[in-house]
C-alpha cells in the first residue's frame, strides 16, 4: 500500500467495517500551498499539479461511528482520461482514531489510514500525533458563511491499477487562514509549516463512495 513512514504500520487485523457508501456529518479545515521538492519528488507517478493539500476532519456520525481524521496529499494528479475531468488527490498520509475506520480506508479504498490520537477544535486550535510524528493547526475563519456543494475525488496506486472513489459534500464554508507546523520522519519536508490559504467546513453531509479500479 502505497504510504509514507507515518502512515505505514505492521498491523493487519482491524475491526471490520461495512462497506461503502459512508454517509457522514462533517467538520472540517482543509487547507493548501505550493507542494515543495520533496513533495513532487513523493507524488505518484503520470502528471501532477504541485499543489499540496490537507484536512483535520471531525466525522459526527458514520457508519463506524464519530471520529476525527487527518490527511494530506502532497501533490494532486492531473486531469486525464483515467481520472476524469478533475484534479484528485494523492493520499500516502492518513490517520484516524477509530480502528474501524482505518480497517473501512485500508480495505475499501486503498488508503493508508492508522491510528493516533487528536485533541481539540477543527475550527480552532488543534493536534492530531502519533508517537512517530505530530501536527497543529491554528484556524482563524473569516467572512461568511456560504453555501457548498461539490466533491472531492482521490486515485490510490492499486496492486492492480488505479483506485479512485469520491467523496460528495453539501454544506456551508468559511474562509480561513491556518497556522501549521508539522513534525514527522517525512511531514515536515513536504506539509509545509506556516500559514496558508483555507476554508473551514461549518456543517455538512458528506457520502464516500465506493472505489473503482482504473
Amino acid at each position: 500500500m502505497w504510504s509514507v513512514p507515518e502512515s505505514t504500520t505492521p498491523r493487519t487485523d482491524w475491526p471490520e467495517s461495512s462497506p461503502p457508501p459512508w454517509p457522514a456529518g462533517v467538520r472540517a479545515t482543509l487547507w493548501w500551498h505550493r507542494s515543495t521538492a520533496a513533495a513532487r519528488a513523493l507524488g505518484p507517478d503520470g502528471a501532477t499539479v504541485p499543489l499540496t493539500l490537507a484536512m483535520m476532519v471531525d466525522y459526527l456520525d458514520s457508519p463506524v461511528g464519530p471520529y476525527r481524521e487527518i490527511l494530506a496529499s502532497p501533490v494532486l494528479r492531473a486531469p486525464g482520461r483515467r481520472i476524469g475531468v478533475l484534479p484528485r488527490m494523492a493520499v500516502p498520509f492518513i490517520a484516524v482514531d477509530s480502528e474501524p475506520s482505518v480497517h473501512g480506508g485500508r480495505v475499501h479504498w486503498s488508503l493508508p489510514k492508522v491510528t493516533a490520537e487528536f485533541d481539540g477544535d477543527v475550527h480552532g486550535d488543534f493536534e492530531a500525533s502519533s508517537e512517530a510524528w505530530r501536527v497543529t493547526t491554528s484556524t482563524r475563519p473569516r467572512g461568511p458563511r456560504l453555501p457548498v456543494a461539490g466533491a472531492l475525488g482521490f486515485a490510490q496506486p492499486g496492486g492492480h491499477g488505479l483506485v479512485t472513489a469520491s467523496a460528495r459534500l453539501r454544506g456551508h464554508f468559511r474562509y480561513a487562514r491556518v497556522d501549521v507546523t508539522a513534525e514527522g520522519p517525512t511531514l515536515g519536508d513536504w506539509l509545509t509549516p506556516g500559514t496558508h490559504h483555507g476554508i473551514v467546513i461549518t456543517d455538512g453531509r458528506m457520502t464516500t463512495g465506493p472505489a473503482q479500479l482504473r
